[in-house]
């Protein structure tokens, strides 16, 4: 099957039948991958599409092959796309990019003056992420909205989150900031090497407090 034979477009009200397998599917994936994403009922999953906060990838029988939606936070300052999955057979096809993209472009359509963050552990995401324009920050950077937060209690990495009062995780964070017009992007692709490295020193290290800064400042954070 190529990428042709898929349609990805703003979910609505005619899609909801197809929330239960998309909460399925969230479940499992969260599982296969040893992280968490934060677990939504399918009544919140088909408000997102009744909404049209939310993306769908479709194949060619009109079957559910990829979704995501979008959530905002601090009254509109901050936006995240959440939960971004694909199928595990229809993997490979580009599928991940093109919800992703999607999700932006709506995510700016919606909320032009918002700020876009996400919190991933994923380095194909991460890579998505830097093309739009993403880069990476200090949790510091990111929404204190409460129930954001809140939602990070279902992944199973929740616990070291807590331990770091919020401020550090084996997560990466993220964000796009539609004022920074000038700001050099981040080339993941460049740097993904030393990511990767950074990534299994941080998950080693991090309850000891491991902070390495020259590798977080080349990787673009700006703090620590």
């Amino acid at each position: 099957m190529s990428e042709a034979h898929f349609k990805v477009k703003v979910a609505g009200e005619e899609h909801t039948h197809l929330a239960d397998a998309i909460c399925l599917e969230m479940e499992e994936s969260a599982k296969a991958r040893g992280t968490g994403i934060a677990k939504r009922s399918p009544d919140y999953i088909r408000q997102k599409m009744t909404e049209g906060k939310a993306i769908i990838a479709l194949n060619e029988n009109k079957e559910f092959a990829g979704f995501c939606y979008i959530e905002t936070w601090g009254h509109g300052k901050y936006v995240a796309n959440s939960g971004l999955i694909v199928v595990p057979k229809y993997r490979k096809y580009g599928l991940a990019t093109k919800i992703k993209e999607k999700a932006f472009a709506l995510s700016r359509k919606k909320y032009p003056e918002a700020k876009l963050f996400g919190l991933t552990t994923s380095a194909p995401v991460m890579r998505i992420n830097s093309e739009l324009g993403y880069r990476p920050v200090p949790f510091s950077e990111l929404t204190d909205d409460e129930q954001f937060w809140k939602g990070c209690a279902s992944c199973v990495n929740f616990e070291i989150l807590k331990s770091k009062d919020y401020k550090n995780c084996l997560c990466t964070g993220m964000l796009y900031d539609p004022k920074e017009k000038n700001r050099k992007k981040w080339d993941f692709v460049k740097k993904s090497k030393i990511y990767e490295r950074w990534q299994r020193l941080k998950s080693h290290r991090l309850l000891k407090s491991f902070k390495p800064k020259a590798i977080l400042l080349y990787l673009g954070f700006n703090a620590v």
